[in-house]
């Protein structure tokens, strides 16, 4: 299996060279070179097994020979041992034909949990072997953070600098951060947006230099395996829910592509997927660009649903990729145009792909309450506002009542708990693990929306300093 960048003149990598990269060194995404496939009797054959039996077979044609069949089992049962449901990503039934996939019963109680736990452990296998360090800088806005530190937190092999804005993550949020005192583990309050935190990583990546000091990774959603790790639970509902024999359809609050794009994934390599619903909030320019083909900047707004206060959605790129016929050479300019002028458009013909699989709608924070408690008030459930996003998203959404509407679930309500009791008049508790979470000490550094600030913090931490 080998891996390109979405720009086209990066070098062709293997997994473990695209699992260390993050972005590529020409400031693209990597995708696989090829999609493996699945046939429908090989989806057949995936039901009834185990979360984890399902993952190694769905994972395993990505890896080539990086990593043995029995190191691989072992890192796979490890990473998901952690999860308080022995299903790991449950499904709910809401109505006949809805449905819930909680994606939340991980360490941090949110859906980056399936992919970094196992990041954590492939980063500790292949480093470890290699005998290196890494660096790994990283931008969350409110649960990549927290579910990358608790991955990396006192691993031997890795430092972790998570960027996330100042005041605009949820308390819980950045409690969970903030509060992991381990000596690894430096959290960074960047007084700006989750675009400023995201653009200080990838400036970092684009400084050969500083990359290479550092020995930069990433876990953000610009790691390759963090989107091939998610691709797992999709190929789970499907299969659970009868595919490849029955239709189904996914709607997924995002405000950086990656989850959708994850689903989007599954579907290239076998998954009968009929449609993908994008569910945005007030931030959404994803929304924007499927009714019109425009991709255009406009301010971030704070919300009820923080993770996705987004406007520039990095893994968006791999899609354009292939909505471009995989040029290179085309993508990198249009994206030079896009950080120029703030726009680019797709041409008809585009947008007509494109829109044959996706479909899109906004949820703005009243609408997001009302979902809230019209779902609590029709099956008891409580949802965290993101998920109320995607569920009214994939109500909106028009589809033959044959087809199976999955709502991703993407994280507890009790990581949200002003939006909920505003919602519901009831306030979510923390699992008794995370009881105590408002009393434990935290510690952050508060830095201003400057690299070079930001590098120089973050060389004295790890000790590898510029020379003189």
């Amino acid at each position: 299996m080998k891996y390109v960048s979405t720009r086209g003149s990066a070098p062709v990598l293997d997994f473990e060279g695209v699992l260390l990269a993050g972005l590529a060194e020409d400031g693209g995404l990597y995708v696989p070179q090829e999609w493996p496939a699945f046939s429908a009797a090989e989806l057949r054959a995936m039901r009834g097994l185990s979360y984890v039996e399902i993952a190694e077979r769905v994972m395993r044609p990505f890896l080539g020979s990086a990593i043995s069949d029995a190191d691989f089992a072992r890192i796979v049962r490890d990473s998901y041992e952690t999860f308080d449901h022995r299903a790991v990503t449950p499904l709910k039934q809401l109505d006949s034909n809805f449905w819930l996939l909680e994606l939340f019963h991980g360490p941090t109680l949110a859906f980056k949990d399936v992919a970094l736990q196992l990041l954590g452990r492939l980063f500790d296998h292949v480093l470890t072997r290699r005998g290196e360090r890494v660096t790994i800088v990283g931008a969350t806005s409110g649960d990549t953070g927290s579910a990358a530190i608790e991955a990396c937190r006192d691993r031997a092999a890795i430092d972790i600098f998570i960027l996330h804005p100042k005041g605009r993550t949820s308390e819980v949020q950045r409690r969970q951060m903030t509060s992991v005192l381990s000596s690894n583990v430096h959290n960074i309050a960047l007084e700006g947006t989750f675009d400023d935190c995201q653009d200080q990583v990838k400036a970092m990546f684009n400084d050969p230099a500083f990359r290479a000091r550092q020995n930069l990774s990433a876990v953000n959603s610009i790691n390759w395996a963090r989107i091939m790790a998610q691709i797992i639970y999709y190929i789970a509902a499907g299969v659970a829910l009868g595919a490849p024999d029955r239709r189904i359809a996914f709607s997924v609050p995002t405000g950086n592509f990656g989850n959708v794009y994850a689903a989007y994934a599954a579907k290239q390599t076998g998954l009968p997927v009929e449609k993908l619903i994008v569910g945005s909030n007030r931030n959404d320019i994803l929304t924007r660009f499927f009714r019109s083909g425009e991709m255009k900047i406009e301010g971030v707004e704070p919300s009820l649903s923080p993770s996705m206060d987004i406007q520039v959605s990095s893994n968006f790129e791999r899609l354009l990729f292939d909505l471009l016929d995989r040029d290179g050479a085309l993508v990198a300019d249009t994206m030079k145009g896009f950080r120029a002028a703030g726009s680019f458009k797709v041409g008809d013909n585009q947008l007509g792909r494109a829109s044959a699989l996706f479909a899109a709608h906004r949820i703005d924070d009243t609408e997001t309450k009302a979902v809230i408690r019209a779902v609590h008030g029709e099956t008891g459930e409580i949802l965290d506002p993101h998920t109320a996003v995607g569920v009214g998203a994939g109500r909106a959404i028009s589809l033959d009542p044959d087809i199976a509407v999955v709502a991703l679930a993407c994280a507890h309500p009790a990581k949200f708990p002003d939006a909920v009791e505003a919602a519901t008049g009831i306030r979510p508790a923390l699992p008794p693990r995370l009881a105590d979470l408002f009393e434990r000490e935290e510690r952050v550094a508060v830095l201003p929306n400057d690299l070079a600030t930001v590098q120089d913090y973050i060389s004295e931490k790890t000790g590898r300093k510029e020379a003189v």
